[in-house]
């Protein structure tokens, strides 16, 4: 039985307004030579809406909704919130732990897949972050990703059936939407495999037979290939096929409705699709639905206890609490990785 005495959410962070937009975007390319037209271009998109980000306003209801959960029926731990690339930051926040003399934290990172970008990054910042507070910084332990824990199937499940109630049918092609990542990356890991274990488990679930997996929001230069079909090639693939059909675009890939949601979908794919004479709903990212924070209870609870139980659906198993040397490694091109 591990010796908790914290909870960390863990998330990406976002803007919160106008003047932060461009502070937070250069952050996050920091290092990766990302022409200063691309950061224009995306931080439009921001400005699009007031210059604020979602994620931070979602992250706030799931860390309120998880302190209530835990207050509920245990265990009864503080959670904490930081973030890799806005306020507020991780480094601030583990040192606020330490003064408030938290010695061994669990960390729930808000992302639910095994890959380079959506779990080694967090967990090396984690280090990073740890090394720069120095002495008495706490220990934290990340929590096993959870694509396909049965508390995150269920909630993809009900949020799919609200993409459903949008519409006024359940006779809707379903394309799973997840973030494009380079192929390069995927071939590191086994992404692909658990968005389509995901999207399966899902699918069987509510019986949906027309569905497939697609990805959005890719960036990087042209001749660096990333994973397809794009969403908005499978819209109009769709709307070839089948003139007038009904889609639902679900983006579990994503746990929270945030920039890449709100823009790519919402916004680029629906119009898309209204061109296209397609009728087009967009299921919500799991948010604070109380089956997705009762599972993070649930994860919580599997480490704080012996860990005897844990339980997975689809094919791929549970992954594993402490990821192997080597795991998700990626060398971008012209990029050395250690």
């Amino acid at each position: 039985m591990a010796d908790y005495d914290a909870i960390l959410v863990f998330s990406f962070g976002g803007p919160e307004g106008p003047d932060d937009v461009m502070p937070f975007l250069e952050k996050v390319v920091r290092g990766r030579n990302v022409p200063r037209e691309r950061l224009l271009d995306v931080a439009e998109h921001y400005h699009h809406f007031g210059g604020v980000s979602p994620i931070n306003a979602r992250t706030r209801e799931l860390v309120a909704a998880l302190e209530t959960e835990l207050a509920a029926h245990g265990p009864r731990l503080p959670v904490y919130w930081g973030n890799r690339h806005w306020h507020p930051f991780l480094g601030d926040t583990l040192r606020t732990m330490r003064d408030d003399g938290v010695r061994r934290a669990l960390a729930f990172v808000t992302s639910a897949f095994s890959s380079f970008s959506g779990c080694r990054a967090y967990r090396e910042d984690l280090a990073r972050a740890r090394a720069e507070l120095g002495e008495g910084a706490p220990e934290v332990d990340k929590i096993r990703p959870f694509f396909n824990h049965p508390g995150y199937v269920e909630t993809c499940a009900a949020r799919l059936r609200e993409g459903f109630d949008a519409l006024g049918t359940n006779d809707a092609h379903v394309m799973f939407s997840a973030h494009s990542i380079p192929i390069a990356m995927a071939e590191g890991c086994d992404y692909e495999a658990q968005l389509r274990d995901l999207s399966t488990s899902v699918a069987e679930r509510l019986g949906v037979e027309r569905w497939e997996l697609v990805y959005q929001s890719r960036s990087g230069p042209p001749h660096v290939p990333w994973l397809e079909p794009d969403v908005g090639d499978a819209l109009r693939d769709l709307a070839a096929r089948e003139p007038g059909a009904a889609v639902v675009v679900a983006p579990f890939g994503f746990v929270a409705d945030h920039m890449e949601v709100v823009w790519d979908l919402d916004e680029e794919a629906r119009e898309l699709a209204e061109s296209l004479n397609l009728r087009f709903a967009r299921a919500p990212a799991a948010n604070d639905h109380p089956r997705f924070v009762r599972m993070a209870r649930e994860l919580i609870d599997e480490r704080v206890g012996d860990g005897s139980e844990r339980p997975a659906l689809g094919t791929l198993g549970p992954r594993p609490d402490r990821c192997p040397e080597g795991c998700c490694a990626y060398r971008p091109r012209g990029r050395p990785r250690a």
